[in-house]
């Protein structure tokens, strides 16, 4: 089992290899701006000291002054990156992605538009083999106290009234680059995570007995989050890419990793459905409206060497209009027998994000999801006792018919976010609301209908760090479902956290 010491040796050790690991790699470009101007040249002409005879660490530091202000070394800002198809809908920052979201794929016709600090100082950011992280640091003030984890099922911000290290992130990547039609390319993803949020993401069989091997899980854990090949096909319609390995889940406006959502804390409705599958998928793009995808996988997080692997299939079609302003996703994420396993959850979607103006849009997502043959943990013969799946550890039971050993156990729920963006891109209003119905408490612990309301922020300081207070609340209809102490039940029907989170990008 892996210490937090030997995690953040080997994520501190890792950063400072890749400057000489990244050398020899060569995968360079010339040493000029993509606008064509000489790097070491400023616009009056003057030469800049040449970054191989500065410090890497005075080299860090220039990336962060140029990131927070308009330039600390007199360059001319980058033109920005060819892209093929409709313009990108969204400002980034301050929000997540300029381009609506869609799991399982690169966005194919997409520049990769993102530059690091890291990669600044390493090699001024010329090598298409990337590597740049994070850390998120969050808190929050909660009316629930009894327990440990007594915020859930709230999500990430689990622990009331304290401070944690939600996520140290780093990732390794090289995007393959779909904007060409003339040859294939290829890139890869490895996602390495460390922090509190590790809960939410483990798969079981992989490193899983962090979570699973005591009643609660350790606090900290690591997690290897995505690890993938990217092979993509330019030829095929308007371009193909085909994903090989662990990847995030196929829908959903959330994502697990921090700078990729709106707000701190997630909504009900992402925090109980699929979160990541080991598996291929295939997305084509058709034409300038229609992408489509398809592929198999293990199933939900379930790594395909273990025993609760189910062979499942997936199918999603997007549709764009409006120049790119309206999207229509529909996603069956999870397509086999639904039979009680290890959140092996049959589920479908639908996302609706609409580009209201240039500062204003929304986003609205529903789905439906079940299992069959969960065991109950109402049975007058005892949970423990029954078999024909048996209850297995980390894996909840649902609230049936006490007769009953096995029950049919779905839910459904809506969520709508709706986002303005001022100062001049570097702030945003954030605003969600949603309704679950977990009808037989087998997602959330508690079978009751909840809806949730939130008010947040996003400040950016430049594009590296990033500050989201929110002010949230939750609450539950049928029957307490918030402030459990630790083995106990549910104590209150409604809770309100005052939250946020910095996000440092390295």
């Amino acid at each position: 089992m892996m210490s937090r010491k030997a995690i953040y040796i080997g994520m501190i050790f890792g950063l400072l290899c890749m400057p000489a690991c990244l050398r020899a790699a060569g995968d360079s470009t010339a040493a000029t701006r993509p606008n064509g101007e000489p790097l070491l040249e400023d616009n009056a002409g003057s030469s800049a000291p040449a970054p191989s005879r500065q410090g890497f660490i005075v080299r860090l530091g220039h990336a962060y002054l140029d990131d927070w202000t308009s330039s600390s070394n007199g360059s001319a800002p980058a033109a920005e990156p060819a892209r093929r198809g409709t313009p990108a809908p969204l400002n980034s920052p301050p929000f997540p992605s300029a381009d609506w979201p869609i799991g399982g794929t690169v966005v194919i016709g997409a520049p990769d538009y993102q530059t690091y600090p890291l990669m600044q100082a390493i090699n001024q950011n010329r090598s298409r083999v990337k590597v740049y992280g994070w850390f998120d640091i969050g808190g929050n003030a909660s009316t629930s106290n009894k327990g440990k984890y007594a915020n859930a099922p709230a999500a990430y911000d689990v622990i009331p009234n304290s401070i944690q290290l939600d996520q140290a992130a780093l990732y390794i990547e090289r995007l393959p680059d779909t904007v060409q039609k003339d040859h294939f390319d290829w890139g890869f993803r490895l996602t390495n995570l460390y922090g509190l949020d590790y809960r939410y993401t483990t798969a079981v069989g992989v490193l899983s007995q962090q979570l699973l091997s005591h009643q609660s899980g350790q606090t900290y854990g690591y997690d290897p989050v995505m690890y993938y090949l990217d092979l993509y096909f330019p030829h095929v319609a308007q371009g193909m890419d085909v994903r090989v390995g662990r990847y995030i889940s196929l829908p959903d406006i959330e994502a697990q990793l921090a700078p990729n959502n709106y707000t701190y804390s997630h909504s009900l409705l992402y925090t109980v459905d699929c979160y990541t599958q080991h598996g291929v998928n295939a997305t084509v793009k058709l034409n300038g409206h229609w992408t489509v995808q398809a592929g198999v996988s293990g199933g939900c997080e379930a790594a395909p060497w273990t025993k609760y692997a189910k062979l499942t299939g997936n199918a999603c079609a997007s549709y764009t209009w409006s120049n790119g302003g309206n999207n229509l996703y529909l996603c069956a994420n999870s397509l086999n027998s639904a039979k009680y396993s290890y959140n092996n959850v049959s589920a479908y979607y639908l996302t609706f994000y609409h580009k209201i103006n240039a500062t204003w849009h929304t986003d609205t997502e529903g789905w439906y999801q079940y299992e069959r043959d969960v065991p109950n943990l109402n049975y007058v013969g005892g949970y423990s006792t029954i078999t024909s799946p048996a209850p297995i550890t980390g894996a909840n039971g649902a609230y049936c018919n006490p007769i009953a050993e096995h029950c049919y156990a779905p839910d459904w729920a809506v969520v709508n976010y709706l986002e303005h963006e001022f100062d001049n891109h570097h702030a945003s209003l954030n605003i969600r609301n949603e309704f679950v119905d977990d009808i037989k408490g087998q997602r959330t612990g508690t079978a009751t209908k909840y809806s949730e309301h939130l008010v947040g922020f996003n400040f950016w300081l430049g594009s590296t760090v990033t500050f989201r207070p929110e002010l949230r609340l939750d609450h539950s209809y049928d029957r307490p479902a918030f402030d459990a102490p630790y083995l106990g039940s549910p104590t209150k029907t409604t809770q309100m956290t005052l939250a946020g989170d910095v996000i440092y990008h390295f």
